[in-house]
């Protein structure tokens, strides 16, 4: 019998239905589009002396290079490190709870709610390359555009923070509940 909302009719779910089956679906998009968006070109720069096409990690290198080596390392971590962390935090939460497994719950579920508040952070080199592209073009003596990594860096990013919404972080604690309920 199932149970339904007394104000609105909506049917209600004692888990999110199908969270696993979505999470999965959206975490292999990301991991797809993760190889595009470090491999393809982020950013375009040019002025009358010289034309620079980056990717991710190239402009990390040129960064560093050029002496800024704190934005480097910033872009690093934001664009590189939370990314992937984010994918494969999300994999290992996945893999765990398809096995029913009871290994250290409270440290599963904080690490999916540092999944949460990080997600947004790595929206960072979108950002960057959009203000600076909007920034540079007042000038008419530069140019810079987003290359087609942004497109898929963003998708990223957004399939990321959808699969971590969509993940139910109940379903850490059902075999423990399970468990108790033999007792």
């Amino acid at each position: 019998m199932a149970a339904h909302c007394p104000r609105c009719g909506t049917g209600l779910h004692f888990r999110k239905p199908r969270s696993v089956e979505r999470c999965w679906a959206l975490l292999i998009s990301g991991y797809i589009l993760y190889i595009p968006a470090n491999l393809m070109t982020m950013m375009e720069t040019g002025s009358l002396i010289s034309y620079r096409k980056d990717t991710i990690v190239s402009g990390i290198v040129h960064l560093w290079k050029t002496g800024n080596m704190m934005i480097a390392t910033i872009v690093f971590i934001a664009s590189v490190v939370i990314p992937l962390l984010k994918l494969i935090s999300l994999t290992l939460l996945l893999v765990s709870v398809q096995r029913r497994s009871r290994w250290r719950p409270k440290q599963r579920t904080r690490l999916y709610r540092m999944i949460e508040l990080v997600g947004r952070w790595s929206m960072l080199d979108v950002y960057v390359v959009t203000l600076l592209a909007a920034l540079v073009q007042l000038g008419s003596m530069a140019l810079v555009k987003a290359g087609p990594a942004a497109v898929a860096f963003g998708a990223v990013v957004i399939l990321t923070m959808f699969a971590s919404m969509t993940f139910d972080p109940r379903l850490i604690w059902d075999p423990l509940q399970n468990e108790d309920s033999h007792d």
